[in-house]
């Protein structure tokens, strides 16, 4: 598993960091720990500051000149920072190969970057950073990351209990293929004994759904998706976890996050995007406002296939892009 971790040296990066031991990752793992310094010029890497001093030397104007050293100056103080994550890092995963990078770049934007080049599993981040604009609900680059992000993205918020306590895991369902992706997810972790999964499926009366693969004389949408639930139940039981379910109606982007509060969850794990309309655009509204909202860590997990979908017997069906859609009443 390779796994990025966006730090700033902020009490919510490092919360961020020790939340990871109740995430289910895994013993073994590849991890970079990335500062990144907002500053408008370029900066190499390390390992090309020399050169860039020599030239920065010889006729060049001083405006530029100083420009450019108090951007080496906060790259440099974004590796130790990086440094310092590395090492709180380590503390809770000895076995995780870490190791700590810095760049000069727009944060949120040099964070994806690096995801798409590192081809990461997983991006980590906290709910808020240094900026003014992170004590508002989500930070600006958290929200940023979690919506143009290429794979899943945890926003971590909860401080750590107890290290080997159980886990309870809230999962957004309504039969998309985001929503199948993120049970894979929980099913895919490595949880304490003991822990809880809870399956949520919101039936909204504005959600378009597909009605493709329901049949004919099954028009309950209920009980569609009562089928789904208990199918997605049996890979969360086949995982070790304790399992429950609940179906409810209303606004998801709400009730998803009053479940979570109420039930004790520790994390939430939604799509990328589900069935609305909207959903298909950008991010999909509701895991946009979960993350958003929610008292605990939330992780917007995107599809690495995308090609499958859950019918109304439970059995996956392959995912063709064309499907009908209707409004429920």
């Amino acid at each position: 598993m390779r796994i990025l971790i966006a730090y700033d040296g902020s009490d919510c990066a490092n919360r961020a960091i020790d939340d990871l031991r109740r995430a289910g990752l895994p013993p073994e793992a590849e991890a970079v720990v990335i500062s990144v310094a907002d500053v408008l010029l370029p900066v190499p890497p390390p390992s090309s500051y020399e050169l860039v001093e020599a030239a920065v030397s010889n006729n060049v104007p001083s405006v530029t000149k100083d420009a450019r050293e108090r951007a080496l100056r906060a790259v440099g103080e974004a590796r130790e920072l990086a440094l310092a994550g590395t090492e709180r890092l380590k503390a809770h995963f000895p076995l995780w190969q870490v190791r700590a990078e810095a760049y000069g770049d727009s944060p949120a934007w040099g964070v994806i970057k690096k995801a798409e080049e590192s081809k990461a599993d997983l991006v980590v981040v906290g709910s808020h950073g240094r900026t003014a604009m992170g004590r508002f609900f989500l930070g600006s680059v958290s929200h940023k990351i979690v919506t143009n992000a290429p794979c899943t993205v945890r926003i971590s918020r909860n401080p750590v209990i107890q290290n080997d306590s159980t886990v309870r895991i809230l999962v957004g369902i309504d039969g998309s293929p985001g929503a199948e992706a993120a049970v894979r997810a929980v099913c895919e972790r490595d949880w304490p004994p003991g822990s809880e999964a809870r399956l949520v499926a919101v039936l909204d009366p504005m959600m378009i759904t597909v009605v493709e693969w329901i049949k004919d004389d099954d028009q309950d949408e209920r009980a569609w998706v009562e089928r789904m639930a208990e199918a997605l139940e049996e890979k969360l039981r086949a995982a070790e976890l304790v399992v429950s379910s609940v179906i409810i109606n209303g606004d998801p982007k709400r009730l998803l996050v009053d479940e979570a509060e109420q039930w004790g969850a520790d994390s939430i794990f939604v799509g990328a995007r589900g069935l609305r309309l909207i959903d298909r655009l950008l991010l999909g509204s509701v895991s946009a406002a979960v993350a958003e909202r929610a008292h605990c860590s939330v992780e917007v997990v995107r599809n690495p296939l995308g090609n499958s979908f859950m019918n109304s017997s439970g059995e996956e069906n392959e995912w063709i892009g064309v499907y009908s859609l209707r409004h429920l009443a």
